[in-house]
Protein backbone atom coordinates (compact mmCIF):
# COMPACT_ATOMS: atom_id res chain seq x y z
CA UNK A 1 0.00 0.00 0.00
CA UNK A 2 2.75 2.35 0.74
CA UNK A 3 4.21 1.99 -2.52
CA UNK A 4 0.91 2.87 -4.38
CA UNK A 5 0.61 5.99 -2.19
CA UNK A 6 4.35 6.84 -2.99
CA UNK A 7 3.12 5.93 -7.21
CA UNK A 8 0.37 7.95 -7.00
CA UNK A 9 1.66 11.30 -4.87
CA UNK A 10 5.04 10.76 -7.12
CA UNK A 11 4.80 13.35 -8.84
CA UNK A 12 2.79 11.65 -11.90
CA UNK A 13 0.10 13.36 -14.24
CA UNK A 14 -3.40 11.63 -14.30
CA UNK A 15 -3.31 9.07 -17.27
CA UNK A 16 -7.04 8.33 -16.35
CA UNK A 17 -8.27 9.69 -19.81
CA UNK A 18 -6.41 7.20 -21.27
CA UNK A 19 -7.24 3.06 -21.91
CA UNK A 20 -4.83 0.45 -20.15
CA UNK A 21 -3.30 -1.81 -22.39
CA UNK A 22 -3.41 -5.47 -21.07
CA UNK A 23 0.13 -7.70 -20.30
CA UNK A 24 -0.05 -11.25 -19.27
CA UNK A 25 3.46 -10.48 -17.28
CA UNK A 26 3.48 -12.99 -13.68
CA UNK A 27 3.18 -11.14 -10.43
CA UNK A 28 1.03 -9.27 -8.29
CA UNK A 29 0.25 -5.41 -7.44
CA UNK A 30 -1.51 -2.83 -5.52
CA UNK A 31 -4.77 -4.13 -3.99
CA UNK A 32 -6.56 -3.50 -0.65
CA UNK A 33 -7.32 -7.17 -0.57
CA UNK A 34 -6.79 -10.32 -2.23
CA UNK A 35 -7.89 -11.22 -5.43
CA UNK A 36 -9.09 -7.47 -6.08
CA UNK A 37 -7.16 -4.41 -7.84
CA UNK A 38 -6.99 -0.83 -6.01
CA UNK A 39 -8.18 1.53 -8.57
CA UNK A 40 -4.98 1.71 -11.18
CA UNK A 41 -2.52 3.10 -8.74
CA UNK A 42 -4.23 6.48 -8.95
CA UNK A 43 -4.58 6.53 -12.78
CA UNK A 44 -8.70 6.97 -12.03
CA UNK A 45 -9.30 3.58 -14.05
CA UNK A 46 -9.98 -0.07 -12.96
CA UNK A 47 -9.18 -2.94 -15.07
CA UNK A 48 -11.64 -5.54 -15.27
CA UNK A 49 -12.53 -7.81 -12.18
CA UNK A 50 -12.27 -11.27 -14.28
CA UNK A 51 -8.82 -9.94 -15.58
CA UNK A 52 -5.82 -11.93 -14.37
CA UNK A 53 -3.34 -10.07 -16.36
CA UNK A 54 -1.37 -6.90 -14.96
CA UNK A 55 -2.51 -3.96 -16.67
CA UNK A 56 0.00 -1.61 -18.02
CA UNK A 57 -0.70 2.07 -18.57
CA UNK A 58 0.52 4.75 -20.91
CA UNK A 59 3.60 6.69 -20.17
CA UNK A 60 3.21 8.74 -17.32
CA UNK A 61 3.65 12.60 -18.52
CA UNK A 62 6.29 13.82 -15.99
CA UNK A 63 8.38 10.48 -15.42
CA UNK A 64 8.01 8.77 -19.56
CA UNK A 65 7.70 5.30 -17.48
CA UNK A 66 4.20 3.30 -17.84
CA UNK A 67 2.69 2.37 -14.55
CA UNK A 68 1.62 -0.48 -14.30
CA UNK A 69 -1.56 -2.22 -11.90
CA UNK A 70 -0.95 -5.61 -10.92
CA UNK A 71 -2.98 -8.50 -10.86
CA UNK A 72 -3.15 -9.89 -7.01
CA UNK A 73 -4.49 -13.88 -6.71
CA UNK A 74 -7.29 -15.05 -4.91
CA UNK A 75 -5.17 -17.11 -2.90
CA UNK A 76 -1.99 -15.27 -2.78
CA UNK A 77 0.76 -16.70 -0.85
CA UNK A 78 3.06 -14.58 1.57
CA UNK A 79 6.15 -15.08 -0.73
CA UNK A 80 3.91 -14.10 -3.88
CA UNK A 81 2.93 -10.91 -1.87
CA UNK A 82 6.69 -10.18 -1.17
CA UNK A 83 7.34 -10.20 -4.67
CA UNK A 84 4.25 -8.19 -5.50
CA UNK A 85 4.95 -5.55 -3.08
CA UNK A 86 9.17 -5.75 -4.15
CA UNK A 87 7.68 -5.09 -7.52
CA UNK A 88 5.17 -2.19 -6.64
CA UNK A 89 7.68 -0.72 -4.46
CA UNK A 90 10.21 -0.68 -7.43
CA UNK A 91 8.12 1.11 -9.57
CA UNK A 92 7.31 3.61 -7.30
CA UNK A 93 11.10 4.09 -6.82
CA UNK A 94 11.61 4.80 -10.77
CA UNK A 95 8.27 6.67 -10.61
CA UNK A 96 9.84 8.90 -8.27
CA UNK A 97 13.30 9.27 -9.44
CA UNK A 98 12.66 10.19 -13.18
CA UNK A 99 9.51 12.51 -12.63
CA UNK A 100 12.38 14.45 -10.29
CA UNK A 101 15.20 14.20 -12.93
CA UNK A 102 12.98 14.95 -15.82
CA UNK A 103 11.39 18.18 -13.95
CA UNK A 104 14.87 19.18 -13.34
CA UNK A 105 15.98 18.79 -16.93
CA UNK A 106 13.42 20.50 -18.13
CA UNK A 107 13.63 23.49 -16.33
CA UNK A 108 17.74 23.47 -16.16
CA UNK A 109 17.35 23.72 -19.93
CA UNK A 110 14.96 26.51 -20.42
CA UNK A 111 17.33 28.42 -18.04
CA UNK A 112 20.08 27.82 -20.08
CA UNK A 113 18.38 28.60 -23.02
CA UNK A 114 17.25 31.49 -21.64
CA UNK A 115 20.85 32.65 -20.46
CA UNK A 116 22.27 31.95 -23.95
CA UNK A 117 19.83 34.12 -25.79
CA UNK A 118 19.75 36.80 -23.15
CA UNK A 119 23.54 37.17 -24.22
CA UNK A 120 23.41 36.95 -27.83
CA UNK A 121 20.49 40.33 -27.30
CA UNK A 122 17.73 37.91 -28.16
CA UNK A 123 14.42 37.07 -27.52
CA UNK A 124 12.88 33.72 -26.20
CA UNK A 125 9.89 34.28 -29.45
CA UNK A 126 11.50 35.54 -32.76
CA UNK A 127 9.59 38.06 -34.87
CA UNK A 128 7.31 35.30 -36.27
CA UNK A 129 6.33 34.09 -32.38
CA UNK A 130 8.25 31.17 -32.81
CA UNK A 131 10.45 30.03 -30.19
CA UNK A 132 14.02 30.60 -30.49
CA UNK A 133 15.99 27.80 -30.20
CA UNK A 134 19.91 27.07 -29.93
CA UNK A 135 22.12 24.95 -32.40
CA UNK A 136 23.48 21.13 -31.85
CA UNK A 137 26.68 22.58 -30.74
CA UNK A 138 25.84 25.29 -28.16
CA UNK A 139 23.21 22.47 -26.50
CA UNK A 140 25.54 19.99 -26.43
CA UNK A 141 27.44 22.25 -23.60
CA UNK A 142 23.75 22.05 -21.70
CA UNK A 143 23.94 18.18 -22.24
CA UNK A 144 26.79 17.56 -21.04
CA UNK A 145 26.95 19.63 -17.71
CA UNK A 146 24.25 18.58 -17.04
CA UNK A 147 25.10 15.13 -17.14
CA UNK A 148 28.67 15.81 -15.25
CA UNK A 149 26.31 17.92 -12.46
CA UNK A 150 24.05 14.35 -11.94
CA UNK A 151 26.76 11.92 -12.31
CA UNK A 152 26.04 10.68 -8.49
CA UNK A 153 22.77 10.90 -8.64
CA UNK A 154 22.67 8.40 -11.62
CA UNK A 155 25.22 6.39 -9.98
CA UNK A 156 23.11 6.03 -7.40
CA UNK A 157 20.07 5.56 -8.62
CA UNK A 158 22.04 2.69 -10.95
CA UNK A 159 23.06 0.99 -7.55
CA UNK A 160 19.55 0.69 -6.02
CA UNK A 161 18.38 -0.52 -8.87
CA UNK A 162 20.11 -3.12 -9.52
CA UNK A 163 19.72 -3.92 -5.48
CA UNK A 164 16.32 -3.82 -6.65
CA UNK A 165 16.36 -6.08 -9.18
CA UNK A 166 18.43 -8.44 -7.67
CA UNK A 167 15.88 -9.08 -4.96
CA UNK A 168 12.83 -8.91 -7.63
CA UNK A 169 14.62 -11.75 -9.39
CA UNK A 170 15.62 -13.82 -6.13
CA UNK A 171 11.64 -13.54 -5.44
CA UNK A 172 11.19 -14.46 -8.85
CA UNK A 173 13.50 -17.55 -8.70
CA UNK A 174 12.01 -18.70 -5.12
CA UNK A 175 7.83 -18.52 -6.29
CA UNK A 176 8.66 -20.46 -9.66
CA UNK A 177 10.47 -22.95 -7.33
CA UNK A 178 7.30 -23.00 -4.87
CA UNK A 179 4.81 -23.06 -7.85
CA UNK A 180 6.64 -26.06 -9.68
CA UNK A 181 7.17 -28.08 -6.21
CA UNK A 182 3.39 -27.60 -5.72
CA UNK A 183 2.27 -28.68 -9.35
CA UNK A 184 4.76 -32.27 -8.86
CA UNK A 185 2.84 -32.80 -5.69
CA UNK A 186 -0.34 -32.21 -7.50
CA UNK A 187 0.42 -34.32 -10.44
CA UNK A 188 1.96 -36.84 -8.30
CA UNK A 189 -1.31 -37.11 -6.12
CA UNK A 190 -3.29 -37.23 -9.08
CA UNK A 191 -1.36 -39.91 -10.47
CA UNK A 192 -1.78 -42.01 -8.02
CA UNK A 193 -5.41 -42.29 -7.80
Amino acid sequence: MAAARALRGGGGGSCSHRRLLSSSSAGGGPAAERGKRQEGAGLGFRPPAHSRSDWIGPPDKHSNLRPVVFYVPPEESPLERQLREARQEAQACDQRFWAQHNCAFHQEKEEFIYSRLKAKGLEMRDETGKKATLNAEEMADFYKDFLSKNFRKHMQYNRDWYKRNFTITFLMGQVALVRALRWLRWKKKNVGN
